[in-house]
């Protein structure tokens, strides 16, 4: 990278809990330490401690964040459905935990007021905000005055019946909560003028379900722009999602899982609801075929603002590694025409075009 630009990568949702979970990295990593910032979503507490919560899944022996450094991570959001599966000691255990590896975290806190400070790092006299926001927290996991958790950004929904017979499906109504909306953008506007480019995390998102974007997500998306954030980079959902230009600025709906493995079977009841269907072939990746499909987000930062976004098409393997795709290879061009059609489906007549190595956002 020139000495001049800074180069921001962003991945989706981490899980490094792996027997040897350096090795899930092996095939990204050549790409990944490209980058002067690298962001990650963590899906799990790195704790051995705590006790196994109502909505809890599981957590990561804290050795385990070496694999993180080794990927070369500098920021990190924290908040989603499962920050607090193991209770609030393994969730203050987690943020050390990275703090004292170098790894900033963002999104959660001992209070709310912890949980909506920005990161703010400095790359070639250039400086990056990072803030994070949870759109599906389970009752509880949301951050108080005094009370452990994180950044709430919720939704109400609602039910329309557009046919008049019964049974027909419904137009769901998904409405950005109002004081939530408005604190992201108090953040915003704060953080604005300390930082030459904003970048905002999101937990949020229809989860398994291709193609689909709530209402909300253009909602509280759209208003973040609009109070000043330059990019976007949403996760959650298990799957790719669309990619939109609002204003010139890019949101990433969902950049997909991209460590993930799992060496016991998850007995997830939303796994039954959403009917996912599993492939014997990938053993240790209980996901839909379309979960196979990731990507590296990218955006160049020259002169203070974001210069170019693109992104880098990967797709994850039996040994559920990310292996980043090159244009010679077919998974390449799966990922990209998948991403071009899931966009055009909700409307998003976005532009991208191949150059090099990557797929260019154009804005």
């Amino acid at each position: 990278m020139n000495s001049d630009k800074v180069s921001v990568f962003a991945v989706g949702d981490v899980v490094p809990d792996w027997p040897n979970p350096e090795s899930l990295f092996e095939l990204a990593v050549p790409a990944l330490r490209r980058a002067d910032i690298l962001f990650g979503q963590l899906e799990a507490p790195f704790s051995g401690k705590g006790s196994l919560q109502k909505h809890g899944s599981r957590n990561i022996s804290p050795e385990k964040v070496a694999a993180l450094t080794y990927a070369g991570f500098d920021v990190m959001s924290f908040v989603g459905n499962h920050h607090l599966d193991r209770g609030k000691v393994a969730f203050l255990d987690t943020i050390d935990t990275l703090t004292r590896n170098n790894i900033a975290v963002v999104g959660v806190g001992r209070g709310i007021s912890e949980a909506r400070k920005p990161v703010i790092l400095e790359r070639k006299g250039m400086k990056v905000a990072f803030l994070a926001y949870c759109s599906v927290l389970p009752k509880g996991y949301e951050a108080g005055p005094d009370k452990p958790g994180g950044a709430p950004m919720r939704a109400a929904v609602s039910y329309e019946q557009l046919d008049w017979q019964p049974g027909t499906p419904p137009k769901i109504i998904t409405l950005a909560n109002k004081e939530d909306l408005a604190a992201l953008v108090d953040d915003v506007t704060r953080v604005r003028p300390l930082a030459d480019v904003v970048v905002m995390s999101i937990h949020w998102g229809v989860h398994f379900i291709p193609a689909v974007i709530a209402m909300y997500q253009k909602e509280v998306g759209y208003a973040a722009i609009d109070a000043g954030v330059d990019l976007i980079v949403g996760h959650h959902t298990h799957i790719l999602k669309g990619i939109e230009v609002y204003k010139g600025k890019v949101i990433f709906y969902s950049l997909c899982n991209f460590i993930s493995p799992w060496t016991a079977k998850p007995g997830s009841q939303a796994r039954k609801i959403y009917k996912v269907k599993e492939d014997p072939e990938y053993p240790n990746y209980p996901y839909p075929a379309d979960s196979r499909k990731t990507i590296i987000a990218k955006c160049v930062i020259s002169n203070r603002k974001i210069e170019r976004v693109s992104f880098l098409p990967v797709l994850i393997n039996k040994q559920t590694q990310p292996e980043v795709m090159r244009p010679e290879d077919k998974g390449f061009y799966e990922v990209l025409s998948y991403i071009d059609d899931i966009s055009k489906d909700q409307g998003m007549e976005t532009k991208l075009s191949v150059e090099g190595d990557e797929v260019v956002v154009h804005t």
